[in-house]
């Protein structure tokens, strides 16, 4: 199946859904799609509150496209691609509707960063998470500011250290990535969709001026990730991370 971002209105909730053949991995054009699709629905009338999930049942998302980080070859190009994330997270905080996350499967890198930037996030037992970027030779410097949002500095640094191992779902509900942890994906899609229809029945006026409390402090991340990306871009470009890659070709 092909790559594509597409966006689906049922009783005033807006599914977005991505995805891609490889492990739901995100290339520099889904990830520009993804942040498009985003922006329309936050200002889409007949939207009120807004699910994020990925096609597929066994990954969620495995972060930014080891094909494309392969073929950098200059700082600018670097700089662009790790920028695709930045924009799909501060797509997500400015957006004025909230935004559930329905992770239904495992959650690398990027992905983790996704579920981060959500504003209330549901998964399944099988939604393990691992940070596995500085064991390629970078690290997750665009996602960091969401992911310690979430769960803290400490957490954050935990997971970032010990960059090959996957983290249950369980610690991330423990941690606060994860509100609810259910036993299967039907039962997830169940849970969703109930929340999602309940909240879109809220005063939508309401429900904007929470999402703005609750991203409060946050007006610097424009500059912040932009900068973070720049770190990225660099490192990209080291003989540690080009011999890493080499592996997962």
């Amino acid at each position: 199946m092909e790559a594509y971002v597409t966006l689906n209105i049922e009783n005033k909730v807006g599914y977005i859904e991505f995805h891609h053949p490889n492990r739901n991995s995100m290339p520099s054009d889904i990830l520009e799609l993804l942040a498009q699709t985003i922006k329309a629905a936050g200002i889409n009338d007949d939207i009120n509150v807004i699910v994020l999930k990925s096609g597929g049942d066994r990954t969620f998302c495995a972060g930014a496209s080891f094909n494309e980080i392969s073929a950098i070859e200059d700082e600018e190009t670097g700089f662009q691609f790790f920028s695709g994330f930045a924009k799909v997270i501060n797509a997500m905080r400015k957006c004025q509707k909230l935004i559930i996350g329905r992770v239904q499967g495992k959650s690398v890198g990027g992905g983790v960063g996704l579920a981060a930037a959500t504003d209330y996030c549901l998964a399944t037992q099988y939604a393990s998470i691992k940070l596995s970027e500085l064991s390629i030779g970078i690290g997750p410097f665009v996602i960091e500011p969401a992911v310690s949002r979430k769960i803290g500095k400490n957490a954050m640094s935990q997971m970032t250290i010990d960059a090959e191992t996957f983290f249950s779902s369980e610690f991330a509900k423990e941690k606060g990535l994860f509100s609810e942890v259910f036993e299967s994906t039907e039962v997830l899609d169940e849970a969703v969709k109930i929340l999602a229809e309940k909240l879109a029945t809220y005063n939508p006026k309401a429900l904007k001026e929470m999402k703005k409390v609750f991203w409060e402090g946050t007006n610097n991340w424009d500059d912040l990730l932009s900068e973070r990306a720049k770190i990225s871009g660099k490192l990209v470009l080291s003989t540690f991370t080009k011999n890493t890659l080499k592996r997962f070709r």
